[in-house]
């Protein structure tokens, strides 16, 4: 059998994701390829574990029994998510001889991002309804896109997260209609949660088309690894959340922000990219202290890492 070459490996790869066919893990694909997908991933990962910080902080302040247990619930889910993913990762990492450990100093170099509004301060239990609403909203969006993914084990993992998600969602829709009925006093600390999480909000699908971003994105779609750009994404969002937000009589920071009928879009003032930039650069509000405790979580549980593996070596 004459062995194909890498262009006739590569014409054979793009005709399979071309019509609907997946790849999986020890299938034959394209290096570049597979460092979008170990880029993605890993960094939906990373967020989705960084993504429990915010709200672990609320879970001995929760104002009543019943909201300590919901937000408890939520906190163990995303860590499973983000165990999940990693999991994920590391199959495709593997052929490049890195690990699970690569990636952690990764993230604690500053070398592997997380997503801007896990960054960001939770000071009020309203924090977690917003995070819990708004954020999980954003991000059921973004992760419904890439369902289809042409990556086999990101779009299994995808179904089993987004379907959780949809319930943290609830959650946070939840406290925030309770908030909204609730006394002035809830109604102004929801608002003032509202107006400090919206520039984060524009930021989380990251910044519109241009320059390298554009091509990044472009090669994605290409490789059916997304399905959407940067800026459809958060015109969906704003379609679903805007008017929502609306009903409830909140404001948003923003006297621009409008539908345009005729261009079928909307019109809204964009955020400080450079201050997205140095946000999930490790300069963030919060930056430092949640990559302290993620980092002395993980020297600390050191021992067990070191057990399982003893116990393993000794069964082989």
């Amino acid at each position: 059998m004459i062995a194909q070459t890498h262009d006739e490996k590569l014409a054979a790869f793009l005709e399979k994701i071309d019509n609907g066919g997946k790849i999986e893990a020890d299938d034959w694909m394209p290096d570049d390829y597979r460092t979008q997908l170990i880029k993605l991933i890993s960094m939906h990962g990373m967020s989705e574990i960084m993504g429990a910080l915010p709200e672990k902080e609320w879970v001995p302040k929760a104002p009543t029994l019943r909201r300590k247990l919901a937000i408890m619930a939520k906190v163990q889910d995303e860590m499973g998510h983000g165990q999940l993913l990693l999991r994920v990762a590391e199959d495709l990492m593997a052929p490049l001889g890195k690990t699970r450990e690569d990636m952690l100093n990764d993230l604690f170099t500053g070398r592997l991002k997380f997503h801007n509004v896990f960054h960001m301060e939770a000071p009020t239990w309203a924090d977690a309804g917003v995070i819990g609403w708004l954020v999980d909203g954003a991000a059921i969006i973004t992760q419904t896109m890439s369902l289809d993914t042409s990556y086999a084990p990101y779009s299994r993992a995808l179904h089993r997260i987004c379907a959780e998600e949809k319930f943290h969602a609830q959650h946070g829709e939840s406290i925030v209609l309770a908030l909204a009925e609730g006394t002035e006093q809830q109604r102004r600390m929801l608002q003032d949660a509202v107006t400090r999480w919206w520039p984060a909000l524009l930021m989380f699908f990251g910044p519109p088309e241009g320059g390298k971003i554009s091509s990044n994105q472009q090669m994605n779609m290409r490789y059916k690894i997304r399905s959407q750009t940067n800026e459809e994404l958060r015109q969906v969002f704003f379609d679903k959340y805007v008017p929502r937000i609306f009903h409830l009589g909140l404001t948003l920071p923003d006297p621009t922000i409008r539908y345009d009928e005729a261009a079928g879009q909307w019109i809204y003032q964009q955020p400080d990219w450079d201050e997205f930039k140095q946000i999930v650069s490790g300069h963030g509000p919060r930056s430092v202290q949640r990559l302290d405790l993620r980092k002395l979580s993980y020297q600390q549980a050191q021992w067990v890492r070191d057990a399982l593996l003893n116990n393993t070596q000794q069964a082989i």
